[in-house]
């Protein structure tokens, strides 16, 4: 209508001469007409037009399927029965992981592989002490509680060891080792204490089991025998434990694996692939490695027990457990500890499943998704809280397929075996596909133990931060429906605490130290020390009851890890900024600088090379920015030459962190920036290469000790300008 028109309409109408009553009642019935007509007119035109293709939210679709019933149902189907690896229990929780995948109409398949593993075939414990008159004889168990639903399928738990501890029988004094750390040994040698040939008492808490034994053995010590103090596991004096609180109960037992490798021991840096080579099973279990002596775990009543027989000097007071314990001794004796241990190291078969969701535009790129299925005992917290996790996510997919949403890239689901006994089986996946890996996978996203407790622990690659943050943005708190997961995030620590994956923890140790490949790692909770670790109790009523009641952190958990892999399967632009990566390594060799002060040691090669990746990062930002503008506003079309080469910048970037000489002492381990602590394996060591030659260089204190230092220096300068280099896609 023109402003001519709209100016008539609102003038004021002339007066009309009165019409004929007739003539009234036809004008009216031409009106109707006129109405009629004109409205089916404008019925008939838009029932003409094409339907317009609304295309559904599909991430915020995503986030409103989320289903505390299904995590809780799947948890209890998998902690029905406890599952070690390379048994027929866990056997069965790979066919109930492909079933429940396989029924969402995913393509799905089990790899196996043939490993070595190990399971126990006898073990004894036993105290005499000078006046103590009778031999306390252990019984190694942990005991059910009244009324136990699961009491029947404990007795199918396999007695508690260590895998892979070496066979053999000790009778000797005890020594008490603190945490079993190398400092705790050489506060003992300080001392004039001598453990030469005597039993180790330490404590979890503050390393794990594999590497308490090799420092045990390092120190001259025949056994080792590690216990969970009630310091760390058993809560405030008086508070009680499972099942009426979340502490573990006075016989419960922490197992676990004394292998400080990764992966099959008999196929050391290659696949476990049929018809491969392999070294024999004498030889993997005598490399260093392996403990190379007996150790057993015990619990916190059977080691108090110990405490009170030993005597010697009382030990300092960071080395004293709670109020109400036994005052703690450094010995040696008169406490004698009489350990006999014997193993079956085996070869046995491991199963990984796998499921795809293939991918529409680019199905060579993958986005993997993975959790390990194997447990000590029932794994309720660890890892099936993961695994439920991962299935109730996967069924979110599947619902959303069927409302026609298609990944732009592909996505694996991957469920691991092994991972307890040494990441076996996704190391050997990783090993067997890494050549494909290192072209085609954009990122790997772990969740282990997904929920213990209130709380959110993530861990990045630097590059995936800001994308983990807006994720977080949309989920929704599982304690506090009025915030955010972000929300509650910040609260804890601003800016927020992102933790890094350098240590061998977990699954994503293949994909990252080994491969390169950016990877996240989730949890809601404390992490991995929670009270019932590894324990018999790890099992659904106390997850029910103390890790997730109401299972509202399990859809949580789900909604974070499953938008990740939405948006790394999606966007068109990958997701990522590697500014925050240039400005975590000019943190991290500040901190090198200040180690090597007063020596010849320069840490200029180093700087030159961050400055290098700073100005790269700036400009793939700024580029991904205006190639972003141009999609939006048509002028590039989304399956572009130069979205997808820029999008093998980002990718690949990563990569080049990685060196095939590996870290200096952890040959394996290839990634200079981030890998494991030689001291614990459960630690991320920032430069680990530079920081063991470091360690090195001073305890030898020589000029050619410091000139290899200057070397590492050298070889992460070179590798950060590669990764400089690939992000800005230049050749020299």
């Amino acid at each position: 209508m023109s402003r001519l028109d709209a100016a008539s309409l609102l003038a004021p109408w002339p007066p009309l001469a009165k019409p004929h009553p007739r003539g009234r009642f036809l004008c009216l019935l031409s009106s109707m007409l006129a109405v009629l007509g004109a409205s089916l007119a404008v019925l008939l035109f838009f029932a003409l037009q094409p339907v317009p293709n609304v295309v559904p939210n599909y991430e915020a679709l995503f986030l409103s399927l989320g289903s505390n019933d299904t995590a809780a149902s799947h948890l209890r189907a998998l902690t029905l029965h406890p599952h070690v690896a390379g048994t027929k229990a866990n056997a069965i929780t790979a066919r109930y992981v492909l079933d429940a995948l396989s029924a969402l109409s995913f393509p799905a398949h089990i790899t196996p592989y043939s490993v070595l593993l190990s399971y126990p075939v006898h073990r004894s414990l036993s105290l005499s002490a000078p006046g103590r008159g009778v031999v306390t004889s252990f019984s190694l168990k942990q005991e059910t509680y009244p009324n136990d639903p699961y009491a029947a399928a404990a007795a199918e738990t396999i007695p508690t060891f260590y895998a892979y501890a070496a066979s053999g029988s000790v009778s000797a004094e005890a020594v008490y080792a603190n945490y079993g750390r190398e400092e705790d040994f050489a506060y003992l040698a300080s001392r004039g204490v001598d453990v030469a040939g005597k039993v180790a008492l330490a404590r979890y808490g503050r390393i794990h089991c594999e590497d308490i034994a090799h420092n045990a053995r390092a120190a001259g010590t025949a056994a080792a025998v590690v216990y969970t103090d009630p310091l760390e596991y058993g809560g405030a004096p008086g508070e009680g434990w499972f099942p009426d609180s979340r502490w573990l109960p006075p016989s419960g037992v922490q197992v676990g694996s004394l292998f400080r490798g990764v992966g099959d021991p008999t196929t050391p840096m290659w696949a476990s692939s049929e018809g491969c080579e392999r070294v024999s099973v004498e030889e993997a279990m005598n490399t260093d490695d392996m403990p190379l002596i007996p150790a057993l775990p015990v619990s916190a009543q059977d080691a108090m027990e110990i405490h009170r027989a030993m005597g010697g000097a009382v030990a300092p007071a960071d080395w004293q457990s709670r109020k109400g314990s036994p005052v703690y001794h450094l010995g040696p004796g008169p406490a004698v500890l009489n350990l006999t241990y014997l193993g079956n190291d085996t070869m046995a078969t491991i199963e990984n499943v796998f499921a795809i969701i293939e991918g529409t535009e680019e199905p060579d790129r993958y986005v993997i998704l993975g959790n390990h299925r194997d447990a000590w005992t029932f794994g309720a917290s660890d890892p099936n809280s993961g695994t439920a996790a991962m299935i109730e996510l996967a069924q979110r997919f599947s619902m959303l397929q069927k409302q026609g949403w298609r990944p732009r890239r592909t996505i694996i689901f991957c469920s691991w075996d092994a991972e307890e006994y040494g990441l076996t089986g996704s190391t050997e996946w990783v090993e067997e596909n890494q050549e494909m890996l290192y072209s085609r996978a954009v990122a790997y996203l772990n969740v282990d133990v997904s929920v213990v407790g209130p709380g959110f622990l993530p861990s990045t690659t630097p590059q995936l931060d800001e994308l983990l943050q807006q994720v977080t943005k949309v989920v929704q708190d599982p304690d506090n429906s009025s915030q955010t997961v972000y929300d509650s995030w910040i609260k804890l620590s601003f800016p927020p605490r992102v933790l890094r994956l350098g240590d061998g923890g977990s699954d994503y140790s293949a994909f990252v130290q080994h491969v390169g490949i950016p990877s996240m790692n989730i949890i809601f909770g404390e992490g991995p020390g929670y009270p019932v670790y590894h324990s018999l109790y790890d099992d659904y009523v106390w997850m029910a009851k103390f890790g997730d009641p109401g299972f509202r952190r399990h859809v949580a958990a789900a909604s974070i890890w499953g938008m990740m892999a939405l948006r790394l399967a999606n966007e068109e632009i990958l997701p990522f900024n590697y500014m925050s990566y240039a400005i975590e390594l000019e943190e991290y060799t500040k901190t090198v600088e200040n180690e090597v002060k007063g020596t010849t040691v320069t840490c200029s090669p180093l700087y030159n090379s961050i400055r290098t990746l700073r100005a790269a990062a700036t400009k793939v930002n700024n580029e991904q920015k205006e190639l972003q503008k141009q999609l939006l506003s048509k002028q590039l079309n989304k399956d572009s030459l130069r979205i997808r080469q820029l999008n093998d910048r980002l990718m690949q970037t990563e990569r080049a962190f990685t060196s095939r000489e590996g870290i200096f002492k952890l040959e394996w381990f290839k990634h200079l920036v981030y890998g494991p602590s030689d001291q614990n394996d459960w630690d991320t060591a920032v430069y680990p290469g530079i920081a063991n030659a470091i360690a090195s260089a001073r305890s030898s204190n020589t000029s050619e000790s410091w000139k290899f230092v200057q070397h590492e220096v050298y070889r992460v300068a070179r590798a950060v300008t590669q990764a400089s280099a690939i992000l800005s896609g230049r050749l020299t």
